[in-house]
């Protein structure tokens, strides 16, 4: 049987991206979601892969959850920190409710949930772990401070773990994605989006499944020498 995969904030974009490929490619696939009921029910009767609901911000919602999963399909040994959300805003306009929400679903969920896996991957010799940055959090971006600081920290997150799970045979690493064409990106104004597209020398947003490819590349099981990695899929718009 193929090796179990969690994504969180697994049923939408990106993470709905990642969660078919992982599912094509002969893994067991969780997709860990937070509140839209209607869309987690129609991407399980869409692609056929079980979704759980759970806050990841929560840290103890979080081992209740995966405590579930490994119930019910098995020991996780493949983890896609996926999930995050957007609460922008200029630093003189923003309170502390939308600095620590994007905090603790994007940034304190990576623990979160890495916690809730990392002493199984340790006992049996074999992880892997992958979080999505941004290239917000290499770049910077005006009215982003909360998500940018979250996404920045993902990448400084992802290097420590690599080294304490080196000689585990578990591999820790980031992708950071630029624009991609989901929901959340198609919702900005037009002419807005005009401009960013400007920026990007490809010419183009991303697809999600450019992340998905990206992911599978990581969590292969041959993909052992690489760790501490921040793969950048942006269409040349950063060069970090």
């Amino acid at each position: 049987m193929g090796r179990v995969a969690l994504v969180t904030g697994g049923t939408r974009g990106i993470g709905e991206s990642i969660s078919v490929a992982l599912k094509e490619a002969g893994y067991r696939v969780a997709a860990n979601y937070g509140g839209n009921d209607q869309a987690a029910q129609e991407f399980t009767e869409r692609t056929g892969i079980p979704a759980f609901k759970f806050d990841v911000s929560d840290f103890d919602a979080v081992h209740a959850g995966v405590a579930e999963i490994e119930k019910q399909i098995g020991p996780v040994e493949v983890l896609v920190n996926n999930a995050g959300i957007t609460r922008d805003g200029t630093m003189h306009k923003m309170d502390f409710k939308k600095w620590n929400q994007v905090i603790q679903t994007n940034l304190a969920s990576c623990f979160n949930v890495s916690r809730a896996v990392i002493d199984g991957m340790r006992e049996r010799g074999f992880g892997r772990i992958v979080n999505i940055g941004s290239v917000n959090g290499q770049a910077g971006q005006y009215g982003q401070v909360n998500y940018a600081s979250a996404k920045s920290g993902i990448h400084g997150f992802t290097k420590a773990l690599a080294l304490e799970g080196a000689r585990s045979g578990i591999t820790v690493n980031a992708v950071a994605p630029g624009y991609v064409a989901t929901e959340m990106v198609r919702a900005v104004p037009e002419e807005i989006l005009a401009k960013i597209i400007k920026t990007i020398p490809v010419g183009r947003l991303g697809e999600p499944e450019d992340i998905a490819r990206s992911v599978m590349f990581l969590v292969a099981d041959n993909a052992t020498f690489v760790t501490g990695s921040t793969l950048s899929v942006n269409g040349g718009q950063h060069m970090y």
